[in-house]
Parts: structure tokens; C-alpha cells; sequence
């Protein structure tokens, strides 16, 4: 018999439902150890991360090793190493990704030293400031409305089936709609309340931006050599691209603009093979990455609004992972913020 108790499965169901949104929201929302804005002193990568995700942070750390001398790209881009000691970790990263060999195409170069632990550590590091969402948060949370827009339909289906029942046996009690009513309703505030982040990047990182674009163009304090110059340069690329950088070598840029625009056409085609691509990645590495792979893509010219990107050049810093304190599952590998810069590529809080 089909009776009011029916609806206790949906409302289990939908309450559990409603409770894991509300907490994987306010997960991604969540600072822990919340510090105040380092002004104009951010360092030159984690300028470049915040501004683009991780490929801005490659075409950053390339065009510095160029600079200086360490690496040398030829027409058939092809980046070779020319021997000199690596700056920091993120130039480890290119070391080690182009290998014995001592060269590697440029393409390949990029997606492998996004997905470095050296790199995804300075995301897990603005994430840990409060100027980035965590990419794998955010996923538990897109996740989290999905099963609520199920439980919702639940609550649907089971007053279709308790209404069919009840017109071929009139004899037994009729099920109150009020019920399944206030179950939608209750789903609807859930969904309202649990509304998705738009990009990766926090309030307090959209600050942070608006600090270092300011009047003046930003120069780094730190993450440039001493003996190199061009910390202007560096400082247009980390936080506006490939686009208002303004590098000297026109083939140089025009490389690494085709290299980005590679990237994204793949990333692009990943997603749209699958609904559950963006879980699909098992490390933060990924998470971090794949939301901002395109981030200093051409149109990375949008240096401050992500979303990734999931904050984002490609649109949406954003891959889901351990990426913060174990980051050790980082590098086998979804923030993007240049092009259409507006999150994540991905924003909220300072603490929120």
C-alpha cells in the first residue's frame, strides 16, 4: 500500500542531500588560517598563478629562463637547455620535464610543467592565503548540487507513483501532496543556497590583483634573478600574458601563444567527451591545472578577473585532488584566468 509513510525514502534522500550541498559549500568557501594581502609583494609565480593558473606560470618561468639565458627555443619550437643552474623550483620542473635529452617540443614542455608538483604547490599556497578556492573542493560541490537536483527528482517520481497507485486502489489512504511540496521546496532553497562559486578566484585575490595593477606597472620584489633584466617585462606577462607583455622576440611570443592555444583546443575537447570529465582527474595536480590550463593562452590579456578560472583564460581555473597539503599525488595529471578572467580562473573570500 502506498500511503504517506512512502515518502520517508525521499525524504532521507533529500535532506542528506540539502546538508552534504550546505557543507561542500561552505568547504569551498572556508579559510583556515586566513592572513592579510601582501600588497604589491607578491612573488613574480605566484603573481602569474593567481593572475592565469598554471600555464601563466609556465610562459612566466619560460620567458625568465630566456632571458637569462638558460633555455633557447628554435624555429621548430624546440626548447633546449643550455646548461645553466635552474633559478628556482619551477625551473627544476623544466629541467627535469625536458629530461636526458636536453631538448623537448614546447607543447609537451607546457603541459608537463603545469602538472609539476612545483607548480600546483603554488596554487596549493594561494589557496592556503585565501585568494584561491581549491579546485578540488569546488568539484565536491558541483557534485554535491548534482545528487541534489536527483534527490529532487526523487521526491518527484515518488509522488507520480504514490498518485498512480492511489487511483487504482481508492480504498486506501491518499497520499498528501503537501508533503512532496514541501520536500521540493525544501531542495530549492538548497540549490539557492549553495549556489557554485563563479571562478577560482577568491574576493580577497580579486584584491590582491587590483593592488598590483594599480597606477603604476608592478615590478617583482622577488622569483627574478638579480642579475636579470626585464622585471618589468616578467611583471606584464604574470599578470596580463603573452598579450600586454610585449615580448622583443615576436617568435618567441608567437610560439607560445600557439602553444597555449593547443593546450586549450585539448582541454576543450576533453570535456566534451564526457559529462564527468572534470572528475575525472584522481591527483590536485590535475584539479589545479586542468581548471586554468589555458590561462595564459593569447587571450590571457585579462589578467585579473578568473575564473578559473573554474579564475580564467580558458575560462575556468579549474580537477580535484589532494593538492594541499599531500601534494605528492600532485603532477599526474581544471583555473583559468586570462582570457575571460571573471574566477576560480577561480574567487571567494579572504576567509569566506
Amino acid at each position: 500500500m502506498w500511503h504517506n509513510s512512502y515518502f520517508v525514502v525521499p525524504t532521507v534522500l533529500l535532506v542528506a542531500a540539502v546538508l552534504y550541498a550546505a557543507g561542500t559549500h561552505q568547504r569551498v568557501r572556508h579559510v583556515a588560517r586566513p592572513q592579510g594581502l601582501p600588497g604589491r609583494g607578491l612573488p613574480l609565480l605566484d603573481t602569474a598563478f593567481l593572475a592565469g593558473g598554471p600555464g601563466r606560470v609556465f610562459d612566466t618561468a619560460l620567458v625568465r629562463m630566456h632571458l637569462s639565458e638558460q633555455v633557447v627555443i628554435s624555429r621548430s619550437n624546440l626548447v633546449t637547455l643550455t646548461g645553466a643552474k635552474p633559478y628556482d623550483a619551477v625551473d627544476q620542473a623544466v629541467h627535469d620535464a625536458v629530461g636526458a635529452t636536453g631538448s623537448r617540443e614546447l607543447g609537451a614542455l607546457r603541459r608537463m610543467v603545469m602538472r609539476s608538483a612545483a607548480v600546483q604547490e603554488i596554487g596549493d599556497r594561494l589557496a592556503d592565503r585565501g585568494l584561491l578556492r581549491r579546485p578540488e573542493r569546488m568539484q565536491r560541490a558541483r557534485t554535491a548540487r548534482r545528487l541534489l537536483w536527483l534527490a529532487m527528482l526523487d521526491v518527484v517520481l515518488f509522488a507520480g507513483l504514490a498518485l498512480l497507485l492511489d487511483d487504482n486502489d481508492a480504498l486506501h489512504e491518499r497520499p498528501n501532496l503537501l508533503i512532496p511540496g514541501f520536500l521540493l521546496l525544501l531542495g530549492a532553497l538548497g540549490l539557492a543556497t549553495s549556489t557554485p562559486a563563479k571562478g577560482r578566484i577568491t574576493p580577497a585575490g580579486q584584491r590582491q590583483l587590483s593592488l598590483m595593477q594599480g597606477s603604476t606597472p608592478w615590478t617583482p620584489s622577488s622569483g627574478v634573478s638579480p642579475r636579470l633584466a626585464g622585471g618589468a617585462v616578467l611583471g606584464a606577462l604574470a599578470l596580463g600574458g603573452l598579450a600586454v607583455a610585449g615580448l622583443e622576440n615576436q617568435q618567441l611570443e608567437q610560439a607560445m601563444t600557439a602553444a597555449a592555444a593547443q593546450d586549450e583546443a585539448m582541454r576543450q575537447a576533453q570535456a566534451s567527451s564526457s559529462f564527468f570529465s572534470s572528475s575525472s582527474s584522481s591527483s590536485s595536480s590535475s584539479s589545479w591545472s586542468s581548471s586554468s590550463s589555458s590561462s595564459s593562452s593569447s587571450s590571457s590579456s585579462c589578467s585579473s578577473s578568473g575564473y578559473s578560472c573554474s579564475a580564467t583564460d580558458s575560462g575556468s581555473t579549474h580537477h580535484h585532488s589532494s593538492c594541499g597539503s599531500s601534494h605528492s599525488s600532485c603532477g599526474s595529471s581544471h583555473s583559468s584566468c586570462g582570457s575571460s578572467c571573471g574566477s576560480s580562473c577561480g574567487g571567494g573570500c579572504g576567509g569566506s
